[in-house]
């Protein structure tokens, strides 16, 4: 070994899965006072070698301790120095820092592992840093990072569902951070585009089901997609709790008490992941895998996601309604500042006061958000709705016989509420606004 100095120690050795003759060898001479680099690389069974260390700074903490061959790709290479870990994509020829987030600890070990391609890192801090998913090295060719932009094939993204956590003390120390749900999704950019790139998710039926904004940095982005559809839209009031009126509320609203936005968890399948960047569309197939350790079937899954569609379109309904209403109320509530007619005046607090009753139906108008006031009231329509998704989706079930009868009756009594709107607009505020015209003032509208 071409440079070696004596009676230093043989840290590590890394036979090449691809080559039967290669090697690769991590030299560490710290105990001798050399502190320099020394990995080495035979391509002919060790008769002779290679110093390949440029990239690797000497310093008093770069002596290496591991250097290992990744499982994928030939000449991708990892060594670990007493601070920090390195990578090669061109068989050790050239080194650059891999360090990211991890602290300048001594990189003792190095796996991969390989049914998740994780490259797991064991340091002297007695802790473990983990990279999570190796496709984007593992396809960074010079192919790629000649091209303007680039979506790299996903791993495969399990489904996977909630488990009762084991009991731990509160301040356990060796608890780490799990890795992101979901789907792992890579793309290159030689240079920032010109507007944020986004990621689409298509399903197996050619449907959009999810769209995400991406991040917009020069070299190799990272986004995730939690395996959940579009949300619905959040459910908006504009006017103040009743019997608060010193809670003002400003042009953004306030979240309706109880109103859930829900994102469904897709099913397993066949999905196509689409990257938009700068008018150009890069597309890549991605597997969600279902939950191996689920008992529920897919058919299962699919009985549940239906269920779960039907109480978001309940809840779009509802939400659409309560809108409707609140528009008017917001009308009224401008209008009667200026009314200086007594009989006017009437007309308008008895028509907002219809209006507040038949919302308080679907949304408690009195909830400010504050204390406790949500325990205080029975629960609304809206709120018994996004109730009856909570327990459903939390494992891969259908829906029970309970579940199922509980549905119906919610639907049936949101039909008579939409009834009593529609009811109230056609004849009060029909009423009301005949009132208007006969004094030549505006009228309020609906929708």
């Amino acid at each position: 070994m071409p440079d070696l100095p004596e009676w230093l120690a043989v840290r590590s050795i890394a036979a090449s899965r691809f080559d039967a003759g290669t090697a690769y060898v991590a030299i560490d001479g710290h105990q001798m006072n050399v502190r320099d680099p020394y990995v080495y690389r035979t391509r002919d069974y060790g008769e002779s070698f290679e110093k390949i260390t440029d990239g690797i700074p000497p310093s008093m903490l770069s002596y290496t301790k591991i250097i290992i061959e990744d499982t994928k790709r030939q000449g991708l290479l990892y060594v670990g120095t007493e601070n920090a870990i390195y990578v090669s994509f061109d068989d050790g020829d050239n080194w650059q820092p891999l360090q990211q987030n991890l602290p300048a600890a001594p990189v003792s070990g190095v796996v991969i592992q390989e049914h998740f391609n994780d490259l797991v890192v064991g340091t002297y801090g007695r802790g473990f840093w983990i990279l999570d998913d190796l496709a984007p090295l593992q396809q960074l060719t010079p192919e790629v990072m000649a091209s303007g932009s680039h979506l790299f094939t996903p791993r495969d993204a399990y489904r996977f569902r909630p488990i009762t956590p084991p009991s731990v003390p509160y301040d356990d120390p060796t608890v780490g951070r799990d890795p992101e749900y979901g789907a792992y999704l890579n793309y290159w950019l030689a240079e920032p585009a010109g507007d944020a790139p986004t990621v689409e998710i298509v399903n197996g039926m050619g449907a959009v089901v999810r769209t995400l904004e991406g991040t917009n940095n020069a070299g190799v982005n990272r986004i995730y997609w939690d395996l959940r559809d579009e949300p619905n839209d959040p459910i908006m009031l504009y006017t103040s709790p009743m019997y608060a009126e010193h809670i003002m509320v400003g042009e953004e609203g306030r979240p309706a008490p109880g109103a859930a936005q829900i994102s469904i968890l897709q099913p397993p399948g066949q999905y196509t992941v689409r990257l938009n960047v700068d008018g150009e569309t890069h597309e890549q197939p991605l597997t969600v895998i279902k939950d191996p350790h689920s008992a529920g079937s897919e058919a299962d899954i699919a009985e549940q996601i239906a269920f779960l569609e039907d109480v978001r379109e309940d809840i779009v309904t509802a939400g659409e309604a309560v809108h409707r209403v609140e528009a008017l109320r917001v009308q009224l509530e401008t209008m009667a500042r200026f009314a200086d007619d007594e009989t006017l005046s009437e007309a308008i607090t008895g028509l907002e006061d219809s209006l507040a009753e038949v919302q308080g139906t679907l949304v408690d108008l009195r909830q400010t958000g504050q204390g406790q006031d949500a325990v205080r009231f029975e629960a609304r329509l809206l709120s018994k709705l996004g109730y009856l998704t909570n327990a459903l989706s939390n494992a891969d079930f259908p829906p029970t016989d309970q579940e199922t009868e509980v549905k119906g009756i919610l639907h049936e009594q949101l039909q008579l509420h939409l009834a009593a709107v529609e009811r109230l607009i056609a004849e009060d505020v029909a009423a009301l606004n005949e009132m208007l015209r006969t004094r030549g003032l505006l009228l309020i509208t609906d929708g």
